[in-house]
């Protein structure tokens, strides 16, 4: 059958038929990698590298496969960690786990501190093991939930470890933070600095909404740089000596050609520049830019506890409290579950309170795998406003620039959960003949 699939040509196959052999094919692979771990285990247990002369399993078997020793390692890691998770071993034996997923698994249960004991680390395993397989999370986001799944386990433990950990990194980012601008060759200037996160977020929250692609591109700044006065506005977002910096930066069908980094740049030079003209910064979705805290009704009442910065970043309760004396920090208020309580009152447009409660919901672009921050988002009428839908919380969804006109091709549905009030979307029926519903799971921080 292998030999087979591998002299079979692909150009005659349907596009189902060739997704769905690209994942049985995956799927295979993903079952010999676990043969492949227990074979290295055996061997190391048998003590076949010592006797071959290797100085250790990882060189013995980067010699023995010629491959890298970053591989082997890898591969010693994960027969290293099989026998002790059997719950991961057996998923990945099926097929159901990926290699990848199996050693992020094996190392979040590793990193959690000892007082957890061998019970807490079987059932952060079997959790683990469940969300990786049932919501096919990729292994970067299944770091995203090492938090919640220490308070599953062990919730003392959980609140001491966060504490220890946000007061040791919040004390060195800020005894480390530093900006620099150094000349860097002919006519260049390199730029590095460190940044707590209560401080980054104030530079994402200016940056953010002039960064996304065709931002500064034809727009002028609100007020006139000292030296535009003469000179006047001659396009491509900056006015005076700067004018014109950005022309030529969109190609023939419109799109902007300039690099993620180069408009964080430009972001960062405008802002400069307007600061200098003492202009508004643009508006983010129809509200000037502010940074948003979160934190749950009991912490409101109690006053301690950690916020969630829109970003995601936490902030201890020490900076929470400090920042709640900034007229222009927002208070986001949830409920037990994360219900959003309080935000304001709802407007017509999807904007103002409305869009808050939104970004508090959503996180980002809702749409599955897409990973557009807030910022770069727009809210979408579930049920049109032509249609009679009413612009509200349960009719809303946020969505990036490329998802909301994708959405608009009819193709896919999305629809409010009723359970969760989360929005679900539904494929097509030539991708997936069941339509079953899908969801992000990179922006959920738990």
């Amino acid at each position: 059958m292998v030999e087979d699939l591998l002299v079979a040509p692909l150009s005659s196959l349907p596009d189902d038929a060739l997704l769905a052999e690209l994942s049985a094919v995956f799927t295979a692979t993903q079952r010999l990698t676990a043969r492949v771990a227990a074979q290295v285990g055996e061997a190391a247990a048998r003590g076949i590298p010592a006797r071959h002369g290797a100085s250790s399993t990882r060189v013995w078997l980067a010699d023995l496969l010629a491959v890298s020793i970053r591989s082997a390692a890898g591969l010693v890691k994960l027969a290293d960690a099989l026998p002790r998770r059997p719950a991961v071993g057996e998923a990945l034996a099926s097929g159901a786990l990926n290699a990848e997923q199996a050693a992020a698994i094996a190392r979040l249960i590793g990193e959690l501190p000892p007082e957890v004991g061998a019970t807490g680390k079987a059932r952060a395993e079997r959790v683990l093991t469940d969300l990786a397989v049932g919501q096919r999370l990729r292994p970067e986001v299944l770091a995203e939930h090492r938090r919640a799944v220490l308070e599953a386990v062990s919730p003392e433990a959980a609140e001491e470890r966060l504490r220890r950990e946000l007061e040791r990194a919040n004390r060195s980012a800020f005894q480390r933070r530093g900006f620099t601008l150094t000349p860097h060759g002919e006519g260049e200037y390199r730029l590095s600095g460190v940044l707590d996160s209560a401080a980054a977020a104030y530079v994402r929250a200016a940056i953010d909404p002039i960064s996304a692609p065709r931002s500064l591109l034809g727009h002028p700044p609100t007020a006139p740089a000292p030296a535009a006065a003469a000179g006047g506005w001659a396009g491509g977002g900056f006015g005076g000596d700067l004018a014109g910096r950005l022309d030529g930066m969109v190609d023939e069908v419109g799109r902007d050609t300039r690099t993620a980094a180069a408009r964080r740049a430009d972001a960062l030079t405008f802002l400069c520049a307007q600061a200098l003209a003492e202009g508004d910064l643009p508006e983010s979705g129809g509200e000037r830019p502010q940074l948003v805290v979160m934190l749950s009704w009991e912490q409101l009442r109690s006053k301690y506890g950690y916020g969630i910065l829109d970003t995601g970043d936490l902030l201890t309760p020490e900076t929470v409290r400090r920042l709640a004396c900034d007229a222009k920090i927002i208070p986001a208020v949830l409920g037990g579950e994360g219900q959003i309580l309080d935000v304001g009152r709802a407007r017509r447009l999807i904007d103002g309170p409305l869009r808050r409660a939104l970004v508090l919901r959503d996180r980002g672009c809702a749409w599955p795998g897409c990973d557009r921050p807030p910022r770069w988002c727009e809210g979408h009428h579930v049920l049109s406003w032509q249609d009679g839908g009413p612009t509200s919380l349960d009719n809303s969804v946020l969505l990036c620039g490329h998802h909301h006109r994708e959405i608009h091709r009819g193709a896919w549905e999305v629809r409010i959960n009723a359970h969760d009030r989360h929005p679900d979307f539904i494929p097509p029926k030539h991708l997936d003949p069941l339509q079953r519903a899908r969801r992000n799971n990179i922006h959920r921080r738990t």
